[in-house]
């Protein structure tokens, strides 16, 4: 192989790898992507079972059921749509009615269940998560002053 042919195979080497690094790094992003929804979202355009989304709003009030174990059923409102939600597993202590949440899961085939593997709640009186706050004010559903941590 002459200088020139080495040459070129470095930099045809080297292109070649950060090609692939690059369509790893695209492939790992696509694949832990969970896309935001509202209930009121859900209700205009349904999401296929199986896919993994966000699921945020307001617990709705009196909606809370603890059932056996730690099993919770719930439901996540808007003020345009409600949807239940089941969820196995401990609760953040600050989780109640009628505050911010924002969870994780899918929609259980064959019905209109949330089956949520993460629950995430409000820290403090004045936080609630921020596409939350955002689709609620901007729904003219709520009005709390700090929305945004």
């Amino acid at each position: 192989m002459t200088r020139k042919q080495k040459r070129l195979a470095v930099i045809a080497g080297g292109m070649s790898f950060i090609i692939i690094a690059v369509f790893l790094v695209m492939f790992a992003f696509g694949q832990a992507v969970a896309y935001f929804y509202m209930p009121s979202d859900i209700a205009k355009t349904p999401v296929e079972p199986g896919t993994r989304i966000r699921l945020g709003g307001l617990v709705g009030d009196g909606s809370v059921v603890r059932g056996e174990g730690s099993t919770v059923r719930f439901t996540v409102t808007d003020g345009g749509g409600t949807v239940p939600v089941t969820y196995t597993g401990i609760l953040p202590d600050l989780f109640r009615e009628g505050q911010g949440v924002v969870t994780e899961g899918r929609f259980e085939p064959g019905s209109q269940t949330f089956v949520a593997d993460t629950v995430l709640a409000k820290h403090d009186e004045n936080y609630m998560p921020k596409e939350v706050a955002d689709r609620l004010k901007e729904d003219g559903i709520w009005q709390g002053e700090g929305a945004t941590q």
